[in-house]
């Protein structure tokens, strides 16, 4: 029996609030929907969180052998500055407004910035990337099935979803374990609250005024659908009024992914997907990410070490290891010395994939105790990620694997000791799960730091050739690394330090 068969896939599902074991609707088809980015500025770490995320959940899928399509969405339109109140300007009209130019440049703008930002993280791409401007027809048809089936109603040319109506046959909050009725006694006076039925009604669909850009007729008024709508209308779309699993972060429970189920079962009688997950959120140096507090990091700037609470730059596969030591459920924070920690982290790890890669496999010989050790630690890798994708404990599970390749390389363990089918098996499984499943890759960027390493060495061994006052050395230094694009830069106090240009 193979590891993937004595591991079935067990999940997280956050509608139950327990772990399951993963059960297709149509094996070998799996249909994902992952609510994807509102483009209006660059992406940071909270889109990197989700995005890496529900690339493993991808990854592992189809290591597993299912035919996946996963649809994740672009927010162009409707997504209103005061999310739950749904008040304020629209997130993308306000930036174009402030910036002078048409929605659509600023949503192509930052649809690219958002694309090569996830890309340098090595996620694979969404089979469909659906935009909620490219589907308003889709959500007219869906607003008008709702208020078909009583779910909704019309006044003065929005349309609202009646929760109060809706709450009379069918459960509200259970996602969220939110209750409205506390909710409400706490909540302050709303936008067209006059208008509503029940203060938590959302709007399906918002007459646009004379100032909104962004406006499309539709049966009720000139105006614009609103943000819960659009994935609950894509979603079905592309994956059935009934799919697999629906992916997100954890901040989407409320109200954005309460208020897809109350529309898909308003207008089908279904819950949208069969499994609900959720990431846990960013945190830096222990605090919330926000840009009031100035802690705000976009994945340029930490590329690039381009911002004041960073020391240095941080390649993006020092992100994404970083984040696969963590479980997707749990906080994550980011600071110098855990990204720091990562970088030496993944270094060793791919010093010991290189390792392996270059090893020749010993003959065939009878298996002994060593190769039941590396197959217990196999097995472990397939064991915890296909225990809710625990990539911290596969992450584990690797890392025990490296002390056998560098005990191995180093002589500590003879070669003779390990069967030829074990060492392939050894090999298979750190391929298998440090590219294709965790996806990472051998980044570049990665060997900056042994970069970094080399040329202080250099500079150490120009400043001694200095003191001793041998200038013809200390210039061929200088020179040479000039040359290859590397300038050294002497401040007054004697220090030297290099810019790569």
């Amino acid at each position: 029996m193979s590891s993937k068969e004595k591991s079935p896939l067990q999940l997280y599902n956050s509608l139950t609030r327990k772990k399951e074991e993963f059960k297709p609707l149509n094996p070998p088809f799996v249909g994902m929907y992952v609510c994807g980015p509102t483009v209006y500025g660059d992406p940071h770490l909270g889109h990197a969180r989700a995005a890496i995320t529900f690339d493993i959940v991808y990854r592992y899928l189809k290591y597993l052998g299912y035919k996946v399509r996963y649809v994740r969405n672009i927010t162009d339109v409707g997504h209103l500055e005061d999310e739950e109140l749904e008040q304020g300007e629209d997130k993308i009209a306000k930036k174009a407004r402030l910036e002078q130019v048409e929605p659509m440049e600023v949503v192509h703008y930052y649809t690219v910035r958002y694309h090569h930002g996830i890309d340098s993280l090595n996620c694979l791409q969404p089979d469909i990337e659906p935009s909620a401007s490219g589907h308003i027809i889709e959500q007219i048809e869906l607003i008008k099935k709702i208020l078909d089936n009583g779910f909704a109603y019309e006044v003065n040319g929005n349309v609202y979803f009646d929760l109060e109506k809706y709450r009379k046959s069918h459960s509200y909050g259970e996602l969220s374990g939110k209750v409205l009725e506390d909710l409400q006694a706490g909540s302050r006076e709303t936008e067209g609250l006059e208008e509503k039925k029940s203060p938590h009604d959302f709007a399906l669909w918002k007459k646009a005024s004379s100032s909104h850009i962004m406006r499309w007729p539709s049966p009720w008024s000139v105006g614009f659908p609103g943000w819960h709508l659009e994935c609950t209308s894509m979603s079905t779309k592309y994956l059935g009024e009934t799919f697999d699993i629906h992916g997100g972060g954890l901040d989407l429970q409320f109200p954005h992914h309460e208020a897809e189920i109350a529309q898909c079962m308003g207008a089908f009688g279904t819950n949208p997907a069969r499994y609900w997950m959720h990431n846990n959120m960013v945190t830096i140096d222990g605090a919330k990410m926000s840009k009031s507090a100035g802690n705000f990091v976009t994945l340029e700037q930490l590329f690039e070490g381009d911002h004041e609470l960073l020391e240095k730059s941080f390649s993006p596969m020092i992100v994404r290891f970083l984040m696969l030591q963590s479980h997707y459920r749990s906080k994550i924070d980011f600071s110098n010395e855990a990204l720091m920690a990562a970088e030496k982290g993944y270094q060793r790890l791919m010093n010991a994939v290189d390792l392996l890669e270059g090893m020749k496999a010993p003959a065939e010989k009878e298996g002994g105790q060593l190769d039941s050790e590396i197959d217990s630690i196999c097995d472990r890798c397939h064991e915890t990620m296909s225990d809710d994708f625990n990539t911290a404990q596969s992450l584990a599970a690797l890392f025990d694997l490296v002390t056998k390749v560098n005990a191995l390389h180093n002589g500590q363990i003879e070669t003779g000791a390990v069967s030829q089918r074990a060492f392939e098996r050894m090999r298979e499984t750190v391929s298998g799960f440090v590219f294709d499943i965790l996806g990472l890759k051998d980044d570049a960027a990665g060997s900056d730091s042994k970069t970094e390493e080399l040329v202080n060495l250099l500079i150490e061994i120009r400043a001694e050739a200095r003191q001793r006052k041998d200038f013809a050395t200390s210039d061929k230094i200088r020179d040479d690394l000039q040359k290859i694009g590397i300038r050294l830069k002497d401040d007054k106090s004697g220090e030297t330090t290099f810019v790569i240009e």
